[in-house]
């Protein structure tokens, strides 16, 4: 298993996961097995690949055996234990309406020290599968295997605490079946046993049996009459549907007295079950020509199917349902009046039937309660397994419909309030159509209330009390019967007249700062340092000169730079005011960017960066070495960052913003404007355009500059400069690294299709496809949330840098709170100060 924790633009730690599955349709998960060992790795017998439980599963420690004296296989050396919480449950992809083999591995191994032998409670979804009881076996080890067929493409298996001990698990292994094999007329297979018909030989599973099943050796204790153990070296043909492993069906049993017949006492499966068979049989002895192999197959006396002649060196399935009302529960297989030769039975798996009474909760609703619960980076321990069923496990803050076992339950009420709600309201919510009662009071929910609430017809009482929402209430939702409590949200609007929301004052910009690919964090820009005064002219000399005076001791000649590049040989960016090459300087490397003679605003935006840069120092703002100033040479020489820009490494990096005074936009907000060092730490560059306010919310330029794309529509169309123009900026910029999409296409800007997928509800056609998937969806939810609101065309919608900066704060205490719950063998936790108090100093 690869972990990937990037992209977290803004904020995020997103684990990028390649879930290890050697074989198609398997899964196989190593039970706690440790973030700092390998995963996947191969298991030495069955070569199967093994990937750790992780990533499945929100709860529970690593635990590691202390006794083996069975010599378990790495796979059952480690395990999973759940001393917190009732029910702790993982979620497993399946495919829906296939036939499923899950085997769950349960070795104690005094792995806490104990000795005390641990009773718990197995569930497949809402209902119980079995009990786990160490006390009752008297071992050290036991599994769970059961054929399943999901109703749904998602699978829950729980461990559930009954008394003082605690569940844990060693292994879970899911195995997709064939098409059309094991069906039953109801409920699903639970193993009773699975043997093939030899006195010596070894388990057989993976990969001489392609299902992974494992095969015993029969060892005859269930023969009633002495029986002959028969073998062949040839080949013997398995294909149909169940594919018996062939060197099951080399080996044979028949009995010693030719004319007795062969039977078989079963495993006991309780009086009144059914048992399922599915006995195999081919012909693996050379039979003369008068001789003739035929026999029936009976269940107490009751025969089960025609007679059976097994054909040469060929597979014979008979697959059979029966019950048997005693104790005593006989297989015998009879030879008929007119067979020569006694019968035969090369493998033999037996089955007793266990029913699941209890529906899942309505697939469509579970999908919209975890993406709620995804949005909002919910983070709770009741929340796990089917939100509704049972009800003694029902999800804190819901209410469901569930009166009839055999109808899935539909959610009907949902109680989010005081949960630390931040954003807007969810738009999963409106995938709830049942839903009578919301409630999302005492959080900081912010935006407008949503249109699709007042037409969720079973929706009859909503409380938004207590929340930052704002805009107007949807005429849909004033309607007869439906109860709407608003109060404590002072930008909310009962009437079309909206109040004008009041002025804030100006909150100070942030600057990028990228760690590398591990945990990468980050923070872009906005930033420091008011200038003197407004400049006026462009290109005029004594400009130029008040900036360059008593500053020589930076100052180069132009042949100085001309030698320092090399004669501008290696060419390392291009900007709006002229090339940038590489170049050296006392040993070490430098990017010199040279004034074109052609640029228009070259002078003032010269003068503008050499300006800032000589008087300001941050971690992570480009440092200016020096400059040239020399007739109608101009040049700006920085320190070179290897990595390039932002905009080539846009794969899994993540952002956090930092504030920092006086107030300034940069007016250029862009991945090509973040340059990243040996270190992948981000510097920002290109100050030439940026602008203070002087402590106004806005002001008023001539000339609108920056990136077409990244700038804010509404500064574009008024001309009016604030500091969200940079949020709309940096919204964009989160956008592109979050979808990987360039900014500007033939069909689209990044925030109209961003738009258009969310309308969907789906975020995985919005994610960067070179995560193949694999990466948190909660962290991934609220990222995409906070650059949605940022890039609202209406500046009034968009958050101010307060709120981003403590939206940011949450994701890295939850990101941290995750890799402690991992025991902090993940990675190293995110520690990165956000205090908006400590700013750098122009000097």
């Amino acid at each position: 298993m690869t972990k990937f924790l990037g992209l977290l633009l803004s904020l995020i730690a997103i684990i990028h996961i390649i879930q290890a599955q050697g074989q198609q349709g398997f899964t196989s998960l190593d039970c706690g097995l440790p973030a700092n060992e390998t995963s996947p790795y191969e298991e030495s017998y069955t070569k199967l690949m093994f990937t750790s439980d992780e990533t499945f599963i929100c709860g529970g420690r690593n635990g590691r055996i202390r006794e083996n004296p069975e010599g378990f296989a790495k796979p059952y050396e480690t395990l999973r234990y759940f001393p917190d919480g009732i029910r702790n449950c993982y979620g497993l992809k399946v495919e829906k309406g296939r036939t499923h083999m899950i085997v769950a591995r349960f070795v104690y191994g005094n792995y806490d020290g104990f000795d005390v032998k641990p009773k718990f409670d197995l569930y497949l979804g809402p209902n119980l599968w079995a009990t786990i009881d160490f006390q009752r076996l008297g071992t050290n080890s036991t599994n769970e295997e059961i054929l399943h067929m999901p109703t749904s493409d998602s699978l829950q298996i729980c461990l559930v605490k009954t008394g003082e001990t605690t569940p844990f698990i060693s292994a879970l292994e899911i195995r997709a079946l064939g098409n059309d094999s094991y069906i039953t007329k109801s409920g699903s297979l639970m193993r009773l046993s699975r043997s093939y018909f030899s006195k010596s030989g070894s388990n057989i599973r993976y990969m001489k049996d392609i299902y992974d099943r494992e095969w015993v050796a029969y060892n005859g204790a269930g023969f009633q009459g002495e029986w002959t153990n028969i073998s062949t070296t040839l080949d013997v043909n398995n294909s149909n549907k169940y594919v018996p492993p062939k060197d099951a069906l080399i080996h044979a049993a028949t009995p010693t007295d030719a004319n007795a017949p062969l039977t078989i006492e079963l495993p006991s499966g309780g009086s009144g079950e059914e048992y399922y068979f599915y006995a195999y049989f081919a012909e693996i002895q050379d039979l003369q020509a008068k001789d003739t192999r035929e026999f029936n197959i009976s269940l107490n006396g009751e025969v089960l199917s025609d007679p059976i002649i097994p054909k040469k060196l060929d597979i014979t399935t008979v697959s059979s349902v029966g019950t048997c009302q005693g104790m005593e529960c006989i297989l015998q297989l009879t030879r008929t009046n007119r067979s020569t030769l006694p019968p035969l039975i090369n493998a033999l798996e037996i089955f007793t039937s266990i029913r699941f009474p209890q529906s899942e909760t309505d697939e469509n609703d579970v999908a919209a309660i975890k993406n709620i619960e995804a949005k909002y980076g919910l983070s709770r321990i009741d929340w796990q397994g089917d939100p509704c069923v049972p009800r003694q496990f029902l999800w804190g803050g819901l209410n469901c419909s569930n009166t009839d076992m055999s109808i899935s339950p539909r959610i009907t009420s949902l109680n989010l309030s005081s949960s630390g709600l931040t954003g807007n309201i969810a738009a999963a919510v409106q995938n709830l159509p049942q839903l009578e009662k919301l409630d999302l009071s005492n959080n900081n929910l912010t935006g407008g209330v949503p249109e699709f609430l007042g037409n969720m017809k079973s929706l009859m009482f909503i409380n938004l009390s207590r929340n930052n929402l704002n805009g107007s209430i949807p005429q849909a939702l004033q309607k007869q019967g439906l109860e709407l409590l608003v109060d404590g949200n002072p930008m909310l609007c009962l009437s079309n007249a909206c109040r004008k929301r009041p002025k804030k004052k100006v909150l100070v910009p942030i600057v990028a700062s990228i760690a590398s690919a591990a945990v990468v964090i980050a923070v872009l820009v906005i930033f420091l340092v008011r200038r003197k005064k407004k400049a006026t002219a462009v290109g005029g000399t004594s400009m130029v000169n008040d900036t360059f005076a008593n500053k020589k001791s930076r100052r180069f000649t132009y042949s100085e730079v001309v030698k320092m590049t090399n004669n501008f040989q290696k060419v390392v960016g291009k900007g709006g005011s002229g090339m940038v090459y590489q170049g050296t300087v006392n040993g070490s490397e430098v990017a010199v960017k040279l004034l074109s003679q052609t640029s228009t605003q070259g002078y003032e935006q010269f003068k503008a960066e050499v300006d800032l840069l000589l008087r300001v120092h941050h971690t992570n703002l480009v440092s200016l070495v020096g400059y040239c100033y020399e007739g109608d040479h101009l040049a700006l020489i920085y320190e070179f960052l290897p990595n390039g820009d932002l905009k080539q490494h846009l794969s899994g990096l993540e952002y956090l913003h930092i504030g920092c005074t006086p107030p300034m936009v940069h007016r250029d907000v862009k991945t090509a404007n973040i340059l990243l060092d040996e270190n992948f730490k981000a510097k920002l560059a290109d100050f030439g355009i940026s602008r203070s306010f002087g402590g106004h919310e806005s002001q008023e330029f001539t000339e609108v500059a920056g990136t077409h794309g990244y700038i804010d529509p509404e500064y574009y169309r008024t001309n009016r400069l604030a500091e969200k123009s940079d949020v709309y900026s940096y919204g964009v910029v989160l956008l592109e690294m979050i979808t990987n999409k360039p900014v500007i296409s033939e069909e689209y800007h990044v925030a109209e299709w961003v738009s258009t997928k969310l309308n969907q509800c789906d975020i995985t056609e919005i994610m960067d496809p070179n995560l193949c998937g694999g990466y948190d969806h909660n962290s991934a939810w609220r990222a995409l949330d906070l650059a949605v609101s940022c890039t609202d065309t209406s500046s009034s919608k968009r958050p101010i840098m307060s709120q981003v900066i403590n939206e940011l704060k949450e994701c890295i205490a939850c990101e941290n709170s995750r890799i402690s719950n991992n025991g902090g063998l993940e990675s190293q936790e995110i520690n990165i100060s956000l205090d908006t108090s400590v700013v750098p100093k122009a000097r």
